[in-house]
């Protein structure tokens, strides 16, 4: 299945192409380069006076860590992302190093979430934002730090037909990929 962005303008083929599906093909297995070349996108993320606050914790299907971290997600979401090939969880550092609060550390995760959706999207795979999840309970699961807050998982996988899917998670998969229309969001500076 493809869903392609219909656009007003032009843009980069990997932003066109790439999408969450949540149907993943239960038989894929990513490689470990494809892997390591998704955490290096994610590594070269831009970051706010190059603080670098993510951290990540990788798993693989079939792995004990793999399960757990399912295991901490909510609602159906248990129930499509055992199909991934590996789940990513993004964590960022709740403080400066000076001890101070570090709120710009969410626009950082988000930069290299994007990085590394990009990435997958280019390396012909599939990767799907999950925010549903018990922090504490991933806490426990990662083992992190009192400064580290777990705040995005990414499913990682090839996609897979939604007919593999049912209920809520089939009907969101075969819906048509829209946003709002750029008149709707840009304020100033329309072309």
């Amino acid at each position: 299945m493809q869903k392609t962005a219909v656009t007003a303008a032009a843009i980069a083929p990997a932003l066109a192409e790439r999408w969450s599906p949540r149907a993943f093909d239960a038989t894929h297995t990513a490689s470990q380069h494809e892997l390591l070349s998704i955490l290096e996108a994610g590594r070269w993320a831009p970051s706010a006076n190059n603080m670098q606050p993510w951290r990540f914790s990788l798993a693989t299907r079939g792995s004990e860590l793999f399960d757990q971290i399912v295991g901490a997600l909510t609602g159906f979401n248990q129930a499509w992302v055992p199909r991934a090939s590996a789940v990513l969880v993004i964590s960022i550092k709740n403080q400066r190093p000076d001890g101070e609060p570090y709120p710009i550390a969410m626009l950082d995760a988000g930069l290299t979430a994007q990085n590394m959706m990009i990435q997958t999207t280019e390396l012909g795979l599939s990767a799907h934002p999950v925010a549903g999840m018990v922090h504490e309970d991933m806490r426990k699961v990662l083992d992190l730090a009192d400064d580290l807050d777990p705040i995005l998982l990414l499913a990682i996988g090839k996609v897979a037909p939604a007919d593999t899917l049912e209920g809520p998670a089939y009907e969101r998969e075969i819906q048509p990929r829209v946003r709002h229309e750029l008149d709707d969001i840009v304020l100033h500076g329309k072309p």
